[in-house]
């Protein structure tokens, strides 16, 4: 089971200052959960409102983007796939619904909904507190490196 950073590093290509997923919680089957802590001193809390800093939506829908970029990476790895790397394909319905500030810990969720070939239909979300903060359905695809 991935977990540890280095396992996280393994499935994606994704690194600091831009990787959004601390670690890996569960992975049952086609589902992930995963967590970021959000530490008050990063940088684009800088820029993103100085005076009420807060998470841009974007940033909060690629840690889910991540989340199930190491899901499938590693489904990907333990089926024996070619060598290729996953990449975002298309994003639907996202909703945000609550903001996201310096502090907080996103609880991050994706799962396979269907998948073709090497492209992974997928549903996400990312809460804080439980409190739903954005919801998004999107794809990800193996591409070749």
């Amino acid at each position: 089971m991935i977990g540890a950073i280095d396992e996280i590093y393994r499935a994606i290509p994704h690194r600091p200052p831009f990787l959004f997923v601390d670690k890996v919680l569960v992975i049952e089957g086609w589902r992930i959960v995963a967590e970021k802590y959000l530490s008050p001193d990063l940088d684009f809390f800088k820029g993103h409102y100085p005076d009420f800093p807060i998470m841009p939506g974007v940033l909060t829908m690629e840690s889910i983007f991540q989340a199930g970029a190491i899901l499938i990476g590693g489904m990907e790895a333990g089926e024996g796939a070619p060598d290729g790397i996953p990449a975002l394909a298309r994003v639907r319905d996202a909703k945000f619904k609550r903001m996201v500030r310096p502090g907080d810990t996103l609880t991050i969720e994706a799962e396979v909904v269907e998948k073709v070939a090497n492209a992974f239909m997928m549903k996400g979300s990312a809460k804080v507190g439980g409190e739903l903060a954005v919801s998004v359905q999107f794809t990800c695809a193996i591409t070749p490196r």
